[in-house]
């Protein structure tokens, strides 16, 4: 658990310096200002009201809790032993068995479950899915992953003024003082693409770290690896429409990846590999955790 807090530190420290070297490139503190502004913006947005957006984006209604009473003390049971408030909890109708946390905070935070994960999980499973999304709550990463990817969006929105400034040739401009314009576009054209791996690194890591917390929380690793190799498998051999763009955006919000990855390059995948998730959790059981 420490070494995936100091992992997604060290990222974010990586993303950071990311912004520095644009700054250098453009000349000043301005591009950073300007850039971190427009992104703080549009995060402020998405940290405040993107669990609204979520929730209604895939027609997510209030758990009835008469219907799932057992789901609502199983949670109520797990938040408790976290120290945590009642999450609000939803019902999102379809047939891929999946689950998802969302909200900017443990005050305001909501979970939850698709049809199809109440249809192939018995309750054990369930439990140890619920602890996973609870332990996100917990460890704050929907702040985390909004942080990344506030830093992100200012690194391309840097590199973006940069092939500007080459085109219209302002990059010559003390180019004995920072190097040449063709370094500069080179480094405005690739250093996007590696803040969107560190980001996804970043998503990755906070799996692993709620599948470990989760797993302590409901003091079942084997449970919680059981529920996630049938969420995997049910997601693989679904046939549903391809994502949307707004639904490829909120993938990572899921336990699993909630689309058929089987040619989706593991680099720029947004979850770790399920084998690997699932090995560490039996890793866990065997060292009584």
């Amino acid at each position: 658990m420490f070494f995936n807090q100091c992992k997604a530190v060290l990222l974010l420290g990586v993303l950071s310096s990311f912004l520095f070297l644009l700054g250098y490139w453009i000349g000043g503190a301005s591009g950073i200002v300007l850039a971190l502004i427009v992104s703080f913006a549009i995060n402020f947005f998405t940290y405040f009201y993107s669990d609204k957006m979520v929730l209604a984006m895939y027609q997510a209604q209030p758990l009835n809790e008469a219907r799932y009473a057992y789901i609502y003390r199983i949670v109520d049971e797990l938040c408790r032993r976290e120290h945590l408030p009642m999450p609000k909890l939803w019902y999102v109708p379809g047939s891929i068995a999946n689950a998802f946390a969302t909200g900017r905070n443990p005050e305001h935070a909501s979970v939850a479950v698709t049809q199809g994960i109440l249809d192939i999980l018995n309750e054990s499973e369930l439990r140890g899915v619920l602890a996973h999304e609870i332990s996100h709550i917990k460890n704050r990463d929907i702040l985390v992953g909004t942080i990344a990817a506030t830093m992100a969006m200012a690194i391309g929105h840097l590199a973006n003024m940069i092939q500007w400034m080459f085109i219209f040739g302002s990059h010559h401009r003390n180019d004995e003082h920072r190097g040449s314009g063709v370094g500069a576009l080179i480094v405005a054209l690739i250093m996007p693409l590696a803040a969107t791996l560190i980001q996804l690194a970043i998503s990755r890591s906070r799996e692993f770290l709620a599948d470990e917390s989760g797993a302590r929380c409901c003091k079942d690793p084997l449970a919680l690896a059981a529920a996630l190799e049938k969420l995997h498998g049910s997601v693989d051999t679904a046939h549903e429409a391809p994502p949307t763009p707004a639904h490829a955006a909120t993938a990572s919000l899921f336990i699993v990846y909630p689309f058929s990855a089987g040619s989706m390059i593991n680099l720029f995948s947004t979850h770790p590999p399920m084998e690997e998730r699932v090995r560490r959790l039996r890793a866990m059981a065997r060292r009584g955790y």
